[in-house]
């Protein structure tokens, strides 16, 4: 692997970084650029893969995204702007996995983040609208909160109503709720699917520390839950 030390930022669009060490962060400034076979050591970093706002089209895949366990890194993959792709990654010992609002994360693990005081930890997160024409899509993941507080998986309307998201086939655990499931203030959400997931009772007994699924909107259109089992296969898992 080529080492790297300190914060890279690519400008070039089409940019493919391939096989390399970094202790620190990236951030693209760029359209279309390819992370692959990389290891992100983050150190004291708001991230440690940053998309830009007005960027698009960013894939990592076979890589490693974690922190140092004694300065936080607050987010393993930060996307400011549109469309994301996340395959085949380990994200660990960060404040925050993954925050987008639109693209596709799959066969990914997520887990084991570290806190840092003041922090709110979720594996994979969300906290606005997808842009318009995208969604967001989350599956065949492990997802793994080990802490007592937020989530795996949080669709949170921070910042716009949760609408077009799909999270299935995933294996959830852990966090205050595993699952913050995209209601909120902002209005009712839509076309969230929810389906065919595991939910673990290996982090707490209730699968979050609260419960499994909290901010369900069950009359939101389009909204499905459905094929949603405990891991040990003796129950469905029941939206509140």
């Amino acid at each position: 692997m080529v080492k790297k030390t300190g914060s890279i930022v690519v400008k070039e669009d089409g940019k493919v970084i391939d096989g390399w060490d970094i202790t620190g962060d990236i951030t693209v400034e760029a359209d279309n650029v390819t992370i692959r076979n990389t290891r992100v050591r983050g150190q004291s970093d708001y991230w440690g893969i940053l998309q830009r706002e007005g960027h698009t089209g960013l894939t990592v895949e076979d890589s490693e995204i974690f922190g140092n366990g004694k300065q936080r890194t607050q987010f393993g993959i930060l996307n400011q702007g549109k469309l994301l792709t996340v395959r085949r990654v380990d994200i660990h010992t960060i404040s925050n996995g993954i925050h987008t609002d639109q693209g596709l994360v799959e066969d990914s693990y997520v887990h084991d983040p570290k806190y840092y005081s003041g922090d709110h930890t979720d594996m994979i997160m969300s906290t606005g609208t997808a842009a318009a024409g995208t969604e967001l899509v989350i599956r065949h993941n492990t997802v793994i909160n080990t802490l007592d507080q937020t989530g795996a998986i949080a669709l949170f309307q921070d910042f716009g109503v949760t609408r077009n998201v799909t999270v299935q086939g995933n294996l959830l655990a852990g966090g205050g709720w595993t699952l913050y499931a995209g209601a909120g203030r902002k209005g009712l959400s839509s076309n969230i699917k929810v389906i065919d997931n595991v939910f673990s009772r290996r982090v707490w007994p209730k699968g979050g520390y609260a419960g499994p699924v909290s901010y369900w909107d069950p009359e939101g259109p389009g909204n499905v839950w459905r094929g949603n089992t405990w891991e040990d296969g003796r129950a469905g898992v029941m939206a509140d």
